[in-house]
């Protein structure tokens, strides 16, 4: 059935092959060479054209020979005659007059009243709800620094707090982001820069310490402190002030606090403030005035205001929690009540008393007193009464009190410029400035911090720009005051005023 069968080989050539080959061609171009052309020009003529005009006659000659013609007017001559002799004597009158000594015209445009320049405020301060306790500048006016605290309920002694600094000259600087920020170990109660050092800062904590800080380090900015021992407050210190030590230009630092004492501390160069001279006030120990009847106690007289007289070094003016007014002197050699006070490195330091005077007492805490830069015997107190007092160191009962608000009062500072100008902070959140005239008993100007009603409880001045005006409240803001030329530039024989109003206030 099947068998084998060799057949021939049959082949054929692929054409797919051939199909898919690239075909190659080549093709050549060329553009028309091109044509170029150059032309130029130039101005070959010019021309010049001038004027002048001819000089005019006179119209002095040209318009004099026909006003000799006219007539005078009816009666100009009688009513000069009539008015010659009031005139002179007006003139001669004013050749003597000083009413305007020392007057200067300003051509400035003037601007509001009140003009906010900076908002500052710190983001965690907020945060944790802690007020603005106190406020300072530098001797350069530049840089502002904050005290954080509390001033309401809280356990302020285990709270920390800061202290902030902004340089409102540097450039780009943030209003919300301070250039310095230092740590306390509790809430800061007061502060104090140096008088020609700019990046020194003395702050007095709720603790009882007293701290010196050094802006200008980089590390390890705490220059030297107190510490806590029985030579050092135990009780939050209310104020600290630079005082001159006497000796080749060197300062010491003096605080005070609810314990009653008066401490003046030497900066050491082992980074601690060694306690030099110590007063303590006593009420066994407070002199009697005639609205001041016998004190009755024997305990301490807490402090919580302080101030340096401008004209004595050897005054200071101390307002209590108690409504004790007193003034003080540094020279007392007055052995105060107490026991004697041993320094840590055993040396005797002998508490002195320093009251001299009692003025007429308030009827609760003297939040704050400043001394006048321009009159000697002249200061203001406010407290809890509303009310700002102005006071002579020569006598115990007020010469004015001038209602504030409704509520407390918790600083007030005289202008550096204006004799008869002051400010003051209200715990409505409101700064308040009033002008000592008789006649202007009422505000002539009211600032709002835009707090919330919240208070205000520090005032500063810049001691370089007047104008400039720092107040700080509670919502932990810090705002910026640039006040207008009318609130800062004294008037003709303002000086005098003031010494006119203090005779007439005193008789």
């Amino acid at each position: 059935m099947f068998m084998d069968e060799t057949l021939e080989t049959v082949g054929t050539e692929s054409s797919w092959r051939k199909s898919n080959q690239s075909e190659h061609d080549s093709r050549g171009c060329q553009t028309v060479p091109l044509e170029t052309v150059e032309n130029g020009v130039q101005a070959v003529c010019n021309s010049e054209c001038g004027t002048q005009t001819e000089p005019d006659e006179s119209p002095t000659g040209h318009y004099l020979p026909d006003c000799k013609d006219l007539p005078d007017p009816p009666g100009l001559t009688d009513f000069l005659q009539r008015i010659e002799d009031t005139v002179v004597k007006e003139l001669a009158k004013n050749a003597q007059s000083h009413a305007f000594d020392g007057f200067q015209v300003n051509w400035e445009e003037r601007h509001e009243t009140v003009l906010c320049a900076h908002r500052l405020h710190h983001r965690d301060a907020q945060e944790r709800g802690l007020h603005v306790t106190s406020l300072s500048w530098n001797c350069t006016g530049s840089v502002i620094a904050c005290g954080f605290g509390r001033v309401d309920d809280g356990d302020w002694s285990m709270e920390r707090a800061f202290v902030c600094t902004w340089n409102l000259e540097r450039r780009g600087m943030d209003p919300g982001r301070p250039d310095i920020i230092i740590d306390t170990a509790s809430a800061v109660m007061c502060l104090a820069f140096h008088p020609s050092h700019p990046s020194f800062i003395t702050g007095g904590l709720y603790s009882g310490e007293v701290v010196v800080w050094d802006t200008s380090r980089s590390q390890d900015i705490m220059l030297a402190q107190t510490g806590m021992s029985e030579d050092t407050h135990r009780d939050p210190v209310y104020q600290v002030h630079w005082v001159s030590a006497g000796r080749r230009g060197e300062w010491a630092v003096l605080s005070a606090g609810t314990g009653g004492r008066v401490l003046l501390w030497n900066v050491g160069e082992d980074g601690r403030l060694a306690l030099s001279t110590g007063y303590a006030l006593l009420r066994q120990q407070v002199p009697h005035s005639g609205t001041l009847g016998k004190v009755r106690g024997s305990g301490c007289v807490g402090v919580t205001s302080l101030a340096l007289s401008p004209w004595d070094p050897d005054v200071f003016l101390a307002g209590s929690e108690g409504g004790l007014l007193l003034k003080c002197s540094f020279s007392t050699r007055t052995m105060a009540a107490t026991a004697t006070r041993v320094t840590s490195e055993g040396e005797g330091v002998t508490l002195h008393a320093p009251a001299r005077f009692s003025f007429s007492p308030r009827c609760g805490p003297v939040h704050t007193l400043h001394c006048s830069p321009f009159h000697r015997n002249l200061f203001l107190s406010a407290g809890t009464d509303g009310l700002a007092h102005l006071h002579s160191v020569l006598q115990a009962e007020p010469l004015l009190s001038l209602r504030v608000c409704d509520s407390y009062v918790f600083a007030v500072r005289w202008s550096p410029t204006r004799p008869l100008l002051f400010t003051a902070a209200t715990a409505q959140g409101t700064v308040q400035i009033f002008h000592l005239d008789q006649r202007l008993l009422h505000p002539v100007a009211s600032i709002d911090q835009a707090t919330g009603g919240r208070p205000t409880f520090c005032l500063e001045f810049n001691p370089q720009q007047p104008c400039l005006l720092a107040a700080g409240n509670a919502d932990g803001t810090v705002n910026i005051w640039r006040l207008s030329a009318e609130l800062t530039e004294q008037g003709p024989r303002e000086t005098a005023q003031l010494e006119q109003l203090a005779n007439e206030l005193a008789e």
